[in-house]
């Protein structure tokens, strides 16, 4: 070492999970012994409480008596394995979905690193319960089963002094933050404070899937009040009970936010907006997309991995992406966001100008199809969809004017696919695209089966949500998901290990293209249109390194010289949740 702190060693091992590694647990092989840093070490029962470093009954003897925890913990010794079987088992027995959180957040509390295993080694079947559709009910009952803090609150009440409470948090070195203010959460409405299930399960998974390390990792909520009148009157409530601000104040607390993140964090912590309402959304993207490193998963992300399944669908159905025509019903930040994204695409493979191919996609909302007759009373991020066409109420009519052959829905509302909708579509089309994304279940716009039902099985269909597989007719059709958490850990990542200082459209593009060619014959021959979620890790570093390649080809990365292998490089950067052995 030369006499060298250790603050000073240069991590030339490249990141470990995106950070400094300051205290060499990367830089040591998986069966190097580490010491269990806190602020001192960490020994007995401080040890077993610290979710870090605690391994529950996996400690040797060697290791309990080097700690003071001989007679702490019962006798016996388990492996990871056993633990994690034990666990699995113990989970399954839970028959109600919130139960299962529960369960999960508490083993999140009480011990990390067997978290993350857990998730990493059965994804598919723990995948809906930290996230989509289990953590929608958690955060409708948030005030009731809060139990510890696991991020930061940042209400009204701090305004002027956010710098200081940012310096609140243990961990200092944090490289994501995904941050709610609650008024829009999946297809709930507004939950206020009780928005904070959502940015907490969208980390685990930018760890568990991107192998982003959980210490860099930062959930935020910004309470600005509420207007759910069920949760102010709600004595469990936890959040502010007053009316949400808007306007200059609203505009100011973020203001405050987005400079106090930049001063404390620096220049490339990526701040990822989610569930925030249509209107906020898009002003926030659309102001601090210049300055800061931003990431909207809802307009972007959901962009992202729709435009992918669309591209992997066409190999099924035929043609490119500019021989469809496309028609969405719902134009919030989810449906304009994936088709400006399609536009864009598909200007960008056919050189045509995007203003042109935006023709090629028609928006409906709960006035009826956008068109130009009414561009005067149209929010402004739907105008460059209002087309020249009649006003059409209805949806079922929409359908049968446009002809389209890909029909999304983003509306939020439960059944609006409705039999005659599918009907039509498979009446125009022979192989019928539909996508009902909105979260959770209960607000899909049709089922599995009523897609395949009513399309006599010939239907491509995703959702946002996960259905079971459906047999029609003897065969097996299995049902994609359109999960943003097939793109937004991955793009993390490959944003982190660049170095990157912009968000550019052309990455979104990137990531798309790379989840589009994981998909396999074998995947196709099923109907999918996304790859299996077991292969998620995989998925996610070339993600990474596709993100990261057109980055350093834009020369937005600051992370220089360029890694040779990018692949590699995501995936030696990823996390581990492997049990370290203790000095």
């Amino acid at each position: 070492m030369n006499g060298e702190s250790v603050l000073d060693v240069e991590d030339k091992a490249g990141v470990g999970g995106g950070v400094k590694d300051v205290y060499g647990e990367d830089k040591a092989s998986e069966d190097q012994l580490i010491t269990p840093w806190t602020v001192s070490v960490a020994s007995g029962y401080t040890l077993l409480r610290d979710p870090h470093h605690n391994k529950g009954l996996a400690f040797t003897d060697k290791e309990r008596d080097a700690h003071y925890l001989t007679g702490l913990l019962p006798p016996a010794v388990f492996t990871q394995a056993l633990q994690e079987r034990r666990l699995m088992h113990n989970l399954r027995q839970f028959t109600v979905p919130l139960q299962r959180y529960m369960a999960m957040m508490d083993l999140q509390e009480r011990n990390e690193r067997l978290f993350y295993k857990l998730l990493i080694d059965n994804v598919e079947e723990l995948l809906p319960v930290v996230y989509t559709p289990t953590v929608g009910e958690a955060c409708q009952k948030y005030g009731s089963i809060f139990r510890r803090p696991q991020g930061l609150y940042i209400s009204l009440k701090e305004k002027g002094r956010i710098l200081e409470v940012l310096k609140n948090w243990p961990e200092k070195t944090i490289q994501v933050i995904v941050v709610t203010d609650g008024e829009r959460i999946l297809g709930l409405g507004d939950l206020g404070c009780q928005g904070m299930g959502i940015p907490v399960g969208k980390l685990s998974l930018y760890t568990a899937l991107g192998g982003i390390r959980p210490s860099v990792c930062l959930p935020i909520t910004i309470d600005v009040g509420t207007n759910n009148k069920k949760l102010l009157e709600d004595e469990y409530y936890i959040g502010l009970r007053q009316n949400r601000a808007t306007g200059e104040e609203y505009a100011e607390l973020l203001e405050e936010f987005m400079s106090a993140v930049k001063q404390n964090y620096g220049e490339k912590i990526l701040v990822q907006f989610e569930d925030f309402a249509n209107h906020n959304a898009f002003e926030l993207l659309s102001k601090y997309r210049t300055t800061h490193l931003v990431f909207n998963d809802d307009i972007q992300g959901t962009a992202s991995v729709v435009l992918a399944g669309l591209v992997s669908a066409l190999k099924l159905v035929g043609g490119t992406l500019a021989d469809h025509t496309f028609l969405f019903l719902g134009a919030g930040e989810a449906g304009t966001g994936i088709a400006e994204l399609i536009a864009l695409e598909i200007s960008k493979k056919t050189n045509a100008p995007v203003e042109e191919t935006r023709k090629k996609v028609w928006l409906v909302d709960s006035k009826g199809l956008v068109v130009s007759s009414r561009k005067e009373s149209l929010q402004h991020f739907k105008k460059p969809w209002a087309h020249e066409h009649e006003p059409i109420k209805e949806l079922l009519d929409s359908v049968q004017a446009i002809k389209p052959t890909v029909l999304i829905g983003t509306s939020g509302v439960g059944r609006a696919f409705t039999k005659e909708v599918i009907e039509a579509m498979a009446s125009i089309n022979e192989k019928p695209v539909i996508l009902a994304l909105s979260n959770p279940t209960s607000q899909s716009e049709c089922t599995a089966e009523e897609a395949y039902t009513w399309s006599e099985g010939r239907a491509i269909f995703c959702s946002g949500s996960p259905f079971d597989p459906f047999e029609y007719d003897g065969k097996l059709l299995v049902p994609g998901q359109a999960n943003n958490a097939y793109i937004f850990p991955g793009f993390g990542l490959g944003l982190i290990m660049s170095g990157t200082i912009r968000v550019h459209d052309d990455l979104l593009l990137a990531a798309s293209e790379a989840l589009a060619a994981q998909v396999t014959e074998e995947n196709y021959a099923k109907g999918l249109v996304y790859p299996p979620f077991s292969n998620i890790r995989k998925i996610s570093a070339n993600i990474a390194a596709n993100v990261a390649a057109k980055s350093y080809e834009l020369g937005l990365a600051s992370r220089l010289p360029r890694p040779k292998d990018l692949v590699k490089c995501a995936e030696s950067c990823m996390y581990t949740p492997i049990y370290r052995g203790y000095r």
